[in-house]
């Protein structure tokens, strides 16, 4: 069982690389947005409840896919460095695949802030991430979470199986062919 966890900052290409990465591997893409869709017409996920609920669904698909037989598992995650929530929470999602003798990899992808602003906004996005629809709010809530660290410092990330990249100018195609070759999955 193998898990491949993306992540970085807001529109950096998290979910896209994902869905390309599915495409070329036995993988399948659990992207972060998938349970806050499922759970955003009845509880706001700024809400008490409605993180709950979230990290609830995401705990349960980990469980299952952990013990299951399939391949595996890709999951995208805004983490922000300048929050220990973030990283005690990762570091419990993968537990579960590592309880399970699972082999974890994790994907850091960065990109340039003009890059990413323009990102927000693409049809990609928005089809498969409904609550970002709402340009306004959604341009809003991304230069307000600016604020935060969403790329890692030099040796910050600890783990065996690491790879950073900056995808500014690469395809989600060429980005996912480095990642499947890299870990070899």
């Amino acid at each position: 069982m193998k898990l491949v966890v993306i992540f970085g900052p807001q529109a950096v290409g998290k979910m896209t690389v994902g869905h390309e990465l599915e495409k070329i591997t036995g993988l399948r893409l659990f992207h972060n947005h998938m349970p806050i869709e499922l759970v955003t017409p009845f509880f706001s996920y700024s809400t008490p409840i409605g993180k709950r609920l979230v990290k609830l669904i995401r705990e349960e698909i980990f469980k299952e896919m952990a013990a299951s037989d399939q391949e595996g598992l890709i999951f995208t995650y805004l983490w922000y460095f300048d929050r220990t929530d973030d990283a005690d929470y990762l570091e419990n999602m993968t537990k579960i695949f590592r309880d399970k003798g699972g082999e974890i990899f994790f994907v850091e992808l960065e990109a340039g802030l003009e890059e990413r602003i323009a990102r927000n906004t693409t049809p990609h996005r928005l089809e498969h991430k409904p609550s970002k629809r709402n340009i306004e709010w959604s341009e809003n809530e991304f230069r307000t979470n600016l604020v935060h660290r969403a790329n890692s410092e030099e040796g910050e990330v600890k783990e065996k199986n690491y790879i950073r990249i900056n995808n500014t100018n690469l395809s989600p195609e060429e980005v996912a062919g480095m990642i499947k070759e890299k870990f070899n999955l």
